[in-house]
């Protein structure tokens, strides 16, 4: 009979600890659902807000907010750049930086009969324009309109005239550039277009401003990886999201005279080359879901690189490589030249799309460059020159 109940008394300890073991991980699997529920909720509306070159700071407001509870304190500068700082009193200074700011055009001439020509803000692409619902911001609020077209009826078939910035203009439904002035639209109202997050089989991530603003709230996530997994940095770390890259680079070349830092690691985004009608022998091949894109320049300092690379494999973590010739159009470029020389690298995200109102990434690569980030920064040693005459 003893044995009988010790048998008994060693399967009810068995049932407790499986019961146990199944109670915590529902509520682990819970934790990490309202988790992952939070970022997406962060993410689709920081995307959703409209945040043109120049007019960055509403959309640096939402950023700052989320990033709070995993920095010790911020900076910004009079154009708007914001940094969230994790030990600012640190000598040693690393950056990891993405830009805030989105395409987007101005309103530049209003006709007698209260039509609207624009000029781009940033890169904004005339070819996809015509037919688009826009935004125009105005101290009243948003005006809508839209990119007028001629029907395919009335074009001369025989020699169909291209959209062009001289060409293309929004109608706003008014009759008399009165009518237009009234709701309070003027030359230099900036405009935008409204198309919103959304995602497409399950792990695809299409909007508009996907460049760059989903570096910013990778930036943003490795902060909180690193605040939720208690490491310690022994250097003072700074993350950046900068203004008007899409106007050539300018919030990096301003933050980085304030923040003179030592190490600088740029986060960007890169074309998915083998989509329809981009040349791979010119653009190099690179493609959405293969991870994160580590970048060959003369602005990229090679150590610092091998470093980001030998963090890729040692961690099992996907990457692919491109050659950029001369410079890699993103901020790296001012951040390497500036203080006498600052050692950078450029982790991109591969996308499709670019500067179109339905940019899409792969939810995976968005993952790896948060990963390879914070993996690569806790291999970065105090005081690290990465020099080459070691």
């Amino acid at each position: 009979i003893l044995f009988q109940i010790f048998n008994i008394v060693i399967v009810c300890n068995y049932i407790m600890s499986f019961l146990s073991m199944i109670i915590n991980t529902f509520f682990l699997v819970a934790i990490l659902t309202k988790l992952e529920i939070i970022k997406m909720s962060i993410l689709e509306k920081y995307l959703n807000n409209a945040s043109p070159t120049g007019f960055e700071s509403e959309g640096q407001k939402i950023w700052m907010d989320y990033l709070q509870p995993y920095v010790d304190t911020f900076i910004t500068d009079t154009y708007g750049t914001a940094v969230g700082i994790i030990n600012p009193d640190a000598p040693f200074k690393v950056v990891i930086e993405g830009h805030a700011d989105e395409i987007a055009w101005y309103v530049n001439y209003i006709t007698e009969d209260g039509l609207v020509y624009v000029i781009r803000n940033g890169g904004s692409d005339h070819q996809i324009a015509p037919s688009k619902r826009v935004n125009i911001h105005t101290k009243k609020g948003i005006i809508k309109g839209v990119f007028g077209w001629p029907a395919i009826h009335t074009r001369n078939r025989d020699k169909e005239e291209n959209p062009k910035t001289s060409n293309i203009f929004i109608d706003l439904g008014c009759e008399t550039k009165e009518e237009v002035e009234k709701l309070g639209v003027h030359v230099g109202c900036v405009i935008t277009y409204p198309d919103e997050f959304m995602i497409m089989n399950e792990n695809k991530f299409v909007c508009r401003a996907i460049d760059n603003r989903m570096g910013g709230f990778m930036i943003a996530e490795v902060a909180r990886l690193l605040h939720e997994q208690k490491k310690k940095l022994p250097f003072g770390l700074y993350i950046v999201n900068a203004v008007q890259e899409e106007v050539g680079l300018r919030g990096a070349e301003m933050i980085t005279q304030t923040i003179r830092p030592n190490v600088a690691i740029v986060t960007d985004v890169c074309h998915d080359s083998t989509t329809p009608m981009i040349d791979k022998k010119i653009e190099g091949e690179t493609k959405i879901g293969k991870g994160p894109v580590i970048t060959y320049a003369p602005a990229v300092q090679n150590n610092l690189r091998e470093l980001i690379l030998n963090t890729a494999s040692e961690k099992g973590i996907p990457f692919q490589r491109l050659a950029s010739s001369r410079v890699t159009g993103t901020d790296t470029d001012a951040f390497a030249y500036s203080n006498g020389g600052v050692a950078s690298a450029l982790i991109s995200l591969p996308l499709r799309y670019m500067h179109t109102t339905v940019e899409m990434v792969h939810r995976k690569d968005v993952e790896n460059v948060i990963q390879l980030i914070y993996e690569t920064l806790l291999k970065i040693e105090n005081n690290e020159t990465f020099s080459y005459f070691k």
